[in-house]
């Protein structure tokens, strides 16, 4: 068989499987919405899928881009001013003992903290950052810098809920994860890329002076006014940016969490309706579940399911987990925990290795990101138990 004849039998093979998978997508799509709303009734279905949709985006979505404006706004303030870089010295001397980084990694996870995962990506394309790191070390930054990330935005949310102690627990639990998923990204990634001293260019000393500047020029009042605007702006873009995934992904999550508002009437074709099969699956795992997190639910499983894509979509679960009573302070530090450590990595950690151009380890990264999330709830949960 020529060359030619072997690329018209991919390309048939190609064909056939395009069709084929388009059938198969028909087959899950419509099974799955066919019995839902052979459960709940078309018409409810229907009317259950768009109340949630609009309830989410006026009463969720809004207030979690009005964190992100004034945490947007207060993180660019800390940035300019220097607030940062204090932050940075003082948990410097952490870095290597906890995370086997150098000092200059506590920029990144601040930095993170204060917005989102792709911040640290910004600055390893900086060589004055990227200097300080072996290879395997920069790379297992994505795992460093997404469990910080949105950090702010989630503690914000849960103590605007009333739960000050269990937001800093989750804090605490988040740090454990990402001790976890760091080393074990490194240690997973270092025999495969190398342990070259430093990544910098050729004749680059960034290596031996750790010194990332971010100055800007103006003076006090203009800079503190553009940082404001600046920052506000970034928290805008960030609100806009979890739409798709709070509107689409938590109304889905929502549709296979709870059942009926009033069990004695029925399906109504309320917002926040649905066919409880997620529960119903969590209720074979209740006791490893009780046992890890303290769980007591099973539908509170949904929370680290939904952060696995997108934290913002995990967040809008809050509220109607408080109306059913089913969340106190353990539950609340474990999903700030799990939360802030996952916080969107199935779908950051593609795109934030490609950008270091190092796709093919995006299976590790998820791996130990995986891990990383299990022990941050684990940790956060025993906590709790500990100090509360």
């Amino acid at each position: 068989m020529n060359t030619l004849q072997r690329k018209l039998v991919r390309a048939r093979r190609k064909l056939t499987w395009r069709k084929l998978e388009g059938f198969i997508f028909l087959l899950i799509f419509g099974g799955f919405f066919g019995y839902i709303g052979a459960v709940m009734g078309a018409a409810n279905m229907f009317n259950t899928i768009m109340k949630t949709a609009h309830d989410l985006l006026m009463n969720t979505v809004f207030y979690i881009m009005g964190i992100t404006v004034l945490t947007g706004a207060l993180g660019k303030l800390m940035i300019e001013f220097g607030v940062i870089r204090l932050l940075e010295m003082l948990l410097a001397p952490l870095m290597r003992p906890l995370f086997n980084l150098p000092g200059v990694a506590a920029l990144g996870g601040l930095m993170t903290f204060f917005s989102d995962n792709p911040a640290i990506i910004s600055l390893a394309h900086d060589r004055n950052f990227s200097g300080y790191f072996k290879k395997y070390e920069l790379v297992s930054l994505t795992n460093f810098g997404t469990a910080f990330g949105m950090g702010l935005i989630v503690m914000t949310f849960m103590i605007g809920k009333g739960f000050v102690g269990a937001a800093f627990v989750g804090l605490g639990g988040a740090i454990g994860g990402a001790i976890v998923s760091t080393r074990l990204m490194q240690y997973l990634v270092k025999a495969k890329i190398g342990d070259s001293a430093c990544v910098a260019a050729a004749g680059d000393d960034a290596c031996m002076i750790e010194n990332v500047s971010f100055e800007t020029d103006g003076n006090v009042f203009m800079r503190c006014l553009n940082a404001i605007l600046d920052g506000g702006k970034q928290g805008v873009d960030l609100g806009l940016a979890i739409i798709p995934g709070v509107l689409i992904i938590s109304s889905v999550v929502m549709l296979v969490t709870f059942g009926p508002l009033d069990a004695n009437i029925g399906y109504q074709g309320l917002a926040y309706e649905g066919v409880p099969i997620m529960p119903r699956i969590a209720s074979y795992l209740a006791t490893p579940f009780r046992l890890l997190f303290g769980f007591n639910s099973p539908e509170l499983i949904a929370f680290p399911i939904t952060s696995l894509g997108a934290v913002g979509a995990a967040l809008s679960l809050i509220s109607t987990f408080l109306a059913h009573g089913v969340v106190g302070g353990n539950e609340i530090a474990v999903f700030t925990a799990m939360g802030m450590c996952w916080s969107g990595y199935l779908s950051t950690h593609t795109a934030m290795l490609d950008a270091l151009r190092y796709r093919e380890l995006t299976p590790l990264a998820l791996v130990s990101h995986t891990f990383g999330g299990l022990f941050a709830g684990v940790l956060a949960h025993y906590l709790y138990l500990a100090l509360f």
